[in-house]
């Protein structure tokens, strides 16, 4: 699995005097430490502390790629626009279909495959089992692609890492009940971020209930579909290939069925981790 083009990622640029200042006060990760070759996980989170938007961040030359999901691009840039203000920035899709065969695409890289000259490359701060990613052209991104989709995806379900509108619904989940402490997605130690109050709360007071965790599916059950044991219903399956898919889960009540069969549907269900 050398090279997968992510036609479902999108590029956007921030850039100008204030770019590092301006995503420093909104989003999770930590932009002070986010430099050439030392990429950031991040969210921007709604003032309840709900995630609207994750990201990955790769700081090239002097302007930020935010390499996210194609369907929230234009939703994400109006946000950042309407929290631009004065902030000497500049913002770009650099995704647009108007760019055509020169619009930003993303692959991701495994093994020794190799970006051609000029691609910003960018391993992946979540997990390093999940490999690199290259930023560059669209035309050079269907060149170098030689697998499918489905191979990254088994991957990534493999190393248990959450995609936002399969696995989680946008506008609807904490960091942490997507596993982004974990997945090197929030700073603590960082200053105010938009959502920051809340996150915070939940990490010194213990208040994570769900999590992201692998599940093993036998039988067929479509995303979204109720996970349950008995009457107690113990979570949402998230996307899956083959057999294997990932489920946000209530640990309290997975606690609480004591080992009895899951369902999810006509479909089998068994949890393969109890923490992440």
């Amino acid at each position: 699995m050398p090279a997968v083009l992510l036609a479902d990622r999108a590029v956007l640029s921030v850039s100008g005097a204030d770019a590092r200042h301006f995503l420093q006060g909104l989003v999770t990760c930590d932009m002070m430490k986010v430099a050439p070759g030392a990429p950031g996980f991040g969210a921007l989170l709604t003032p309840q502390g709900k995630i609207l938007f994750d990201f990955l961040i790769a700081q090239d030359g002097e302007r930020f790629l935010l390499d996210t999901s194609r369907d929230k691009t234009a939703e994400l840039l109006k946000r950042l626009t309407f929290y631009r203000l004065r902030a000497k920035v500049e913002l770009v899709d650099l995704s647009a279909e108007a760019k055509g065969d020169e619009a930003l695409a993303v692959v991701a890289l495994f093994g020794d495959a190799q970006p051609p000259a000029g691609a910003t490359v960018l391993a992946d701060p979540r997990a390093q089992e999940l490999g690199r990613r290259a930023i560059l052209p669209l035309a050079a991104a269907r060149a170098i692609a030689t697998d499918p989709r489905e191979k990254y995806e088994t991957h990534r379900i493999a190393c248990g890492v959450p995609s936002g509108g399969l696995d989680f619904a946008y506008g609807d989940a904490f960091p942490h009940e997507v596993n982004m402490d974990l997945l090197h997605g929030v700073a603590f130690d960082k200053g105010c971020y938009v959502g920051q109050e809340v996150v915070s709360r939940m990490q010194h007071r213990g208040l994570v209930r769900k999590r992201v965790l692998r599940v093993e599916i036998d039988g067929s059950a479509a995303p979204g579909a109720e996970i349950r044991a008995g009457e107690i219903a113990i979570g949402v399956l998230g996307g899956a290939q083959g057999s294997h898919g990932l489920a946000t889960v209530r640990l309290d009540r997975l606690e609480e069925a004591k080992g009895a069969p899951l369902a999810a549907g006509a479909a089998q269900v068994s949890v393969l981790d109890r923490e992440p």
